[in-house]
């Protein structure tokens, strides 16, 4: 049985999830990241997490050789930053709000929370490779996060 590429992607499409944005650097020390979707929590104890990331990233070997990354949940109203991390756009961090985390990640302020973690391991799974990432820090600012759902964003408020 062959499954259509496109039915299965708009399969995917409507699970609902949040959205982050998945920040490192290279091997210049230039900040790097990328929006993804596929992310969730792993594990309590040891705190462990993962994202997803395209085989086919400028940047993969950054993350899957790098110390580590952060991943940035983006709040309710900052879904252009969300579309500007996920074009093709030279310099992603021009003209924006960010600084480093302890561990020298950039992380977006004003987000609904983020993590900043070490690379615990890496996992190919078919066109991507997971990223399971150890928990060093972690904050929420208690904003509502931004939801994706059918090609769309969308807020769902407590």
């Amino acid at each position: 049985m062959t499954i259509d590429p496109q039915e299965l992607r708009r399969c995917f499409g409507s699970f609902m999830t949040g959205v982050t944005i998945v920040t490192s650097h290279d091997a210049t020390k230039k900040p790097i990241g990328f929006t993804a979707n596929s992310f969730t929590s792993v594990s309590l104890d040891p705190p462990l997490l993962l994202v997803c990331i395209d085989n086919k990233s400028d940047n993969i070997s950054a993350y899957t050789n790098g110390a580590g990354f952060a991943v940035n949940v983006l709040a309710a109203d900052q879904h252009d930053l969300s579309n500007r991390f996920a074009s093709p756009i030279d310099d992603r961090f021009a003209d924006i709000d960010w600084s480093v985390s302890a561990a020298g990640h950039p992380i977006f302020n004003d987000t609904a929370a983020y993590f900043d973690c070490t690379l615990d391991q890496t996992v190919a799974a078919g066109d991507h490779t997971v990223l399971i990432g150890r928990i060093e820090n972690c904050s929420t600012s208690g904003k509502a996060g931004l939801g994706y759902s059918s090609g769309k964003y969308f807020t769902l408020t407590p």
